[in-house]
């Protein structure tokens, strides 16, 4: 098999759920290595999807027959391993996000061009063209002058140890699923900067649970955006225009088997406008692979701008906490 070999570090749920069978379909793409600090662990994960299963991210590192790797630990181990294997003349689809702080992911962005090697981040709703023809339909003018932008992502509580609430992780619902709406916030609308901030933590937690978040463009268009850990499962986004408005549910992790739909209601009625299915993890993944072939990140502006915004978003907060 021919095309660029990975060597995937860690078994986290998205690994094993979402991304190593998109990738076990790719023609171009072959999973040469799964690696997990549990042996047995790795074992299992490719006695499925194929690999071979070593003991510690390390030593899929020093592999000859890797030339890039994906790379779904947590958070806080993000910095440290995306820099190893860049270091080690990997290619490196980190998970989202590539870290928690701007100077770190500028550095880890630097280093990556420096070397020509391709950084990037596994952000996948992105790719998906159901966002594009909904950015068409508000540049053609479908709903007139845009007004607002509103968005909430919504999931269900984890299991207690969940490194989700484990804050020497990165843990929290900002990071987690926050991300997404104030990255779709950024898609339709631009620059963006924070207004307003709750960042809240549920009893027997340390780490946010839930949050809202006001963010204004330069010319005073707002987007509201809500999000949480502990909830009913929600994922969608509404632009609100001054002759009409787009509505768009499970707008983040749509089927990839599923016609996804807009609504559009505009002054002379409603309608439901249906898309072809398309799978957003496959797209992501084929985008990383062109871009390691190709030996340039990939949406390093954006993914900078995303993190600068998500650090002010919690010095936001932050600061309203310590007014209290």
């Amino acid at each position: 098999m021919t095309g660029i070999r990975i060597g995937v570090l860690g078994c986290a749920d998205i690994a094993v759920r979402r991304v190593l069978p998109a990738l076990a379909a790719m023609p171009d793409a072959q999973v040469t290595v799964i690696a997990s600090r549990d042996p047995a662990k790795a074992a299992t994960v490719t006695s499925v999807f194929g690999g071979e299963p070593v003991h510690g991210y390390a030593a899929a590192l020093d592999r000859d027959d890797v030339d890039a790797v994906y790379l779904p630990v947590p958070v806080a181990l993000r910095p440290e391993w995306t820099e190893r294997a860049l270091l080690a003349g990997k290619h490196v689809l980190a998970e989202k996000p590539v870290t928690a702080e701007y100077g770190p992911t500028a550095r880890l962005f630097t280093l990556a061009r420096e070397r020509g090697l391709a950084l990037m981040e596994n952000i996948m709703f992105v790719t998906h063209p159901l966002h594009r023809e909904v950015r068409r339909l508000i540049e053609d003018g479908a709903i007139g002058a845009l007004r607002s932008f509103h968005s909430a992502f919504t999931v269900p509580e984890r299991a207690a140890d969940d490194i989700r609430y484990q804050p020497a992780l990165g843990g929290g619902a900002l990071l987690d699923v926050g991300i997404y709406p104030v990255r779709a916030a950024m898609y339709f609308l631009g620059e963006l900067s924070v207004t307003g901030t709750v960042l809240s933590r549920s009893p027997g937690h340390v780490v946010d649970t839930s949050g809202a978040i006001l963010l204004q463009t330069p010319g005073k268009v707002p987007a509201q955006v809500t999000f949480g850990m502990e909830n009913a499962y929600l994922s969608a986004y509404e632009l609100r225009g001054d002759r009409g408005r787009v509505i768009v549910d499970r707008a983040y992790q749509p089927p990839p088997d599923n016609d996804p739909v807009i609504q559009l209601e505009q002054p002379d009625g409603r309608r439901h406008l249906r898309q072809p299915p398309a799978d957003q993890v496959t797209a992501t993944l084929a985008r990383f692979v062109s871009a390691a072939q190709a030996g340039r990140s990939v949406d390093e502006a954006s993914c900078l701008r995303q993190v600068a915004l998500l650090e002010a978003v919690r010095d936001h907060a932050a600061s309203i906490e310590n007014a209290l």
